[in-house]
């Protein structure tokens, strides 16, 4: 997470999907911000299928940083904003099997390839992503003045040679992500291809990935621990049951421990493996600690909140979208 969230984050990256999101925004009629926002609830988030998660949200907080979460846009606006993103990164990762923590979790235990992912969950993520993104935007398109963040300007002159070979080193990355012999190296050679071509870059997320990476160390490690109570209460619950626990116990414990514990329970039906992964996605924008990518929204974006992001107004806020997926993922 911390490699993919500092290359996903350098200037050439987020200067091309900048430049893709406006462009595309620009051909349909209305306000260029509006839709600029709207493509980065919807579009982004099932990209982040392909790029993984945190890529997906790295772009997507810094796309929407300075169009949804500045200074004179209401609270309860940035508030509901965060919960869209938050939600719908987490749902939006299932398209495939290597791209969401708490898919990559089971996907090898139970045999679940990117066409099962596709087929059962992803397209009824994807009409999810969709709704919320655009429930947001009908709701508060009043609220979002017109923006003046540009999508060219400077970012233009970066040489298309540059950002190629960024995204080869993201690609590259992603790729190899279960080979650290190999995306460490790669890192490293980064690292010294944007201190030879400074004048490209912005300074890199350091700090902030660093520090998600070491929360999501921590779930890891502590995640584990809880598998003497976690375990029992899991396998004793019906289906139905086990999708309202798993979505439930998903905002107090990141989703991706859940799937593990669960790949570790023996004889779950194929009918109750999908309902719990269902439930783990569906409540990962509930808090912050609920997915595994959503900590590094909040460092790129938190700061826009008076006070910092109140844990009870992101819940409140989260109700609604966990809602639309909740209901995508369980009627259709």
């Amino acid at each position: 997470m911390f490699v993919i969230m500092v290359i996903a984050a350098s200037r050439p990256v987020l200067s091309l999907v900048t430049q893709a999101v406006t462009k595309l925004a620009d051909v349909f009629p209305g306000r260029t911000e509006i839709y600029a926002i709207w493509l980065s609830l919807s579009l982004i988030p099932l990209l982040g299928s392909f790029i993984t998660e945190p890529a997906a949200m790295t772009l997507a907080a810094l796309l929407l940083r300075d169009r949804l979460f500045r200074e004179n846009i209401s609270t309860s606006v940035k508030y509901f904003g965060l919960a869209v993103l938050f939600v719908n990164i987490s749902i939006g990762g299932v398209l495939t099997s290597f791209a969401a923590p708490p898919v990559l979790m089971v996907a090898s235990a139970w045999g679940w390839g990117t066409p099962h992912m596709a087929l059962t969950f992803g397209w009824r993520a994807a009409i999810a992503v969709l709704a919320n993104a655009t429930i947001f935007v009908l709701f508060v398109a009043r609220h979002v003045p017109t923006s003046d963040v540009a999508g060219g300007d400077e970012r233009q002159r970066i040489p298309l040679s540059v950002t190629l070979i960024h995204i080869m080193f993201l690609v590259l990355v992603v790729l190899n992500a279960h080979h650290a012999v190999v995306f460490i190296g790669a890192f490293l050679f980064f690292l010294g291809y944007t201190h030879a071509y400074e004048k490209y870059q912005s300074p890199l997320l350091l700090r902030e990935s660093l520090l998600v990476a070491f929360f999501l160390g921590g779930l890891v490690v502590l995640g584990g621990l809880q598998q003497w109570w976690l375990q029992p209460v899991v396998s004793s619950m019906s289906d139905y049951m086990l999708f309202a626990g798993a979505t439930g116990l998903t905002a107090v414990m990141d989703n991706a421990a859940i799937t593990y514990l669960g790949s570790l329970i023996a004889g779950l039906s194929e009918q109750s493996k999908y309902f719990l992964v269902a439930g783990a996605v569906a409540g990962g924008g509930l808090t912050v600690i609920a997915n595994a990518p959503n900590p590094a929204g909040l460092a790129l974006v938190g700061h826009r909140f008076p006070g910092g992001v109140s844990a009870l107004n992101l819940l409140g806020a989260a109700v609604a979208p966990t809602a639309v997926a909740c209901l995508a993922l369980l009627a259709l």
